[in-house]
């Protein structure tokens, strides 16, 4: 249960971090969940394409382990 929590919450972190990331790619003034960190489009768009990657790892870590348990095929 926990992989498949863990592996959901990756997926989650791409979609939202993806689509962050395009949307500033469209559109440089609308910085989304990230405006915060300010230093302008080249450090939101390296924090946005950060999280898709760490999404993606975390949702392929997740799901290697839960296959190697037997929880997948």
């Amino acid at each position: 249960m926990k992989y498949d929590v863990l592996q959901v919450t990756g997926m989650v972190l791409v979609g939202i971090a993806g689509q962050g990331a395009i949307r500033l790619l469209v559109d440089h003034g609308n910085t989304g969940l990230l405006g915060w960190l300010g230093g302008g489009f080249p450090v939101l768009l390296t924090g946005y394409l950060a999280a898709v990657a760490a999404g993606v790892l975390l949702a392929g870590w997740s799901h290697t382990r839960a296959k190697a348990l037997g929880r997948r095929k």
